[in-house]
């Protein structure tokens, strides 16, 4: 599926479920987690197909980044199975789903302040290693192409950057690893409107050019116009899904999320 990456979607424009090899890229069945005798996950069910754009949408204290750390391996199922190309990965250490292309751009960012931009860049590779010199600059040359300023700063400190700068490094160190399916935990949080938007265009282009993307968000309006479905997820349980577009003109989405009644 190739799409402008600066445009929103038609409503119903969504990829065919499972169109290269007849399983979902990611399948959650039935997933329960616990912190302790706390219950953060209902049994949720979710999939997200090769080449889409899929939202995870909810308020703080939802679940939404309880799910990404139980698809990352960071967190233990009490019950239920995560499939990955249709093999289970439910007992697979983290470094083992990403080895095999589950990356994960944590909330919060996460970089190394006291490495440049280049070094933060080459330890995105440190669990998926290049098979050629060639290879890695070619990967590295297209997270300059996305992130002009990175080139432009790469021998400086993380640390001084801004908080838009350091999303965009957070976001190609995670590119670094060659993702087959890219976790995008709350890129938006803490970022100023201007920041968001150029955020959020760079994320439509990274699907457009082919990579699998589940994101997690509470901004509504720039995640759910660019993706091809979504889920609604409030208190460990998801109570809608649909394509990104028609949970966009939800009623109860809209008062919720948008503060339209």
């Amino acid at each position: 599926m190739t799409r402008s990456p600066d445009t929103d979607k038609p409503s119903g424009e969504t990829s065919a479920p499972g169109t290269s090899s007849g399983a979902p890229v990611l399948e959650m069945t039935d997933v329960v987690i616990h912190y302790g005798r706390i219950q953060a996950l209902h049994g949720i069910s979710l999939r997200v197909d090769e080449g889409e754009l899929v939202t995870l949408l909810g308020a703080n204290g939802a679940g939404k980044s309880t799910t990404m750390r139980g698809i990352s391996g960071l967190l233990k199922l009490s019950q239920g199975d995560i499939r990955f190309h249709g093999e289970s990965i439910t007992k697979l250490a983290p470094h083992e789903r990403v080895s095999r292309g589950i990356i994960q751009v944590p909330e919060g960012r996460h970089i190394f302040p006291g490495m440049t931009v280049l070094e933060n860049l080459d330890m995105g590779c440190y669990g998926r290693k290049f098979e050629s010199k060639a290879a890695y600059s070619q990967a590295l040359d297209q997270v300059f192409e996305l992130f002009p300023r990175l080139k432009e700063r790469r021998k400086q400190y993380g640390g001084t950057m801004s908080g838009g700068e350091q999303q965009m490094l957070a976001i190609g160190r995670g590119l670094m690893a060659r993702p087959k399916l890219l976790l995008l935990d709350e890129p938006s949080m803490g970022l100023a409107p201007m920041v968001i938007q150029q955020i959020f265009s760079i994320i439509a282009q990274i699907n457009a050019e082919g990579t699998t993307i589940l994101l997690v968000e509470q901004n509504a309006q720039q995640a759910l116009s660019r993706s091809d479905r979504g889920y609604i997820l409030e208190t460990g349980s998801i109570l809608k899904e649909g394509p990104g577009r028609d949970l966009l003109v939800d009623d109860a989405v809209r008062e919720a999320y948008l503060g339209v009644a």
